[in-house]
């Protein structure tokens, strides 16, 4: 969504007009049978947002800002009070431990069943601490309604939102980088061939390519396989794409077109 320059970076009213884009893709004979946890970072800690997932059933994970109140609980936790956290794939971290903040803080302000639960890490070789990082750990904290027991799926689940980020990286190597025009509205149908090319990339990806590909992001793909060694070649109203013998990825390209060629056709 292509915002003004002066807009306010926690609009609430921006926030949730894409939320609602959002919802309006889920065919309607689902959305009552799904509960649906609406992500963001501290930049969705606004009451409009929250009030808003509240009204409409939707479950919120929000950052949540490290006041110093927040900070001043944090170190008064005992070490019993931290867990392990989980790494993706659900395994236990080397470094991270989380804990739950709830009853040491005052949520009166935000929607009931609130909770707020804290992440701390060591930090990285090389990486360097702030004056608030607090014995050679870093904190980050969440606000959410979730219920689940164990508060480190709840924080792998909110870490997971990560990805969102590689795509917008993926879409500044599409085009999203610079805005070519001086118009807003010629930018505004820029953007929406960015993401157009977004689709088209992710759904490449899904349907028809396998292994390293399937994984790989614009710059690689656009390496192997979009600026392709071929040439397009037309013979009785035909079209061939004749692939030089010597391309690396020339099997995973002929193997793609196999795919898209025995895919169904759409219903109706």
């Amino acid at each position: 969504m292509l915002r003004p320059g002066n807009a306010g970076s926690n609009t609430a009213a921006d926030q949730i007009a894409v939320i609602e884009q959002a919802l309006g893709q889920i065919p309607g004979e689902h959305v009552g049978d799904i509960e649906i946890l609406v992500r963001a970072d501290s930049a969705g800690a606004t009451h409009d947002l929250l009030d808003f997932c509240r009204e409409g059933r939707l479950r919120f994970s929000v950052g949540y800002e490290l006041t110093d109140q927040v900070r001043g609980a944090i170190v008064d936790l005992p070490d019993n009070a931290w867990v392990c956290a989980l790494a993706a794939d659900g395994s236990e971290r080397d470094n991270g431990q989380v804990a739950e903040l709830t009853d040491v803080l005052d949520l009166t302000a935000w929607p009931a069943a609130s909770r707020v639960i804290v992440r701390r890490e060591r930090a990285h070789p090389g990486a360097q601490l702030s004056f608030t990082d607090h014995d050679g750990h870093r904190f980050q904290a969440i606000l959410t309604d979730q219920p689940d027991s164990d508060i480190a799926v709840i924080e792998r689940r909110h870490r997971q939102r990560a990805r969102i980020e590689d795509h917008i990286r993926n879409d500044k190597d599409t085009g999203l980088r610079n805005l070519p025009f001086r118009d807003f509205e010629h930018n505004r149908v820029w953007l929406a061939l960015v993401l157009i090319a977004h689709d088209l990339i992710a759904w490449t990806q899904r349907l028809l390519l396998t292994g390293e590909l399937a994984r790989a992001e614009p710059k690689r793909l656009r390496y192997r396989l979009l600026h392709v060694a071929a040439r397009l070649a037309f013979h009785a109203r035909t079209a061939t794409l004749r692939i030089h013998h010597a391309w690396p990825w020339r099997a995973a390209l002929v193997d793609a077109f196999a795919l898209l060629k025995a895919l169904p056709a759409p219903a109706g």
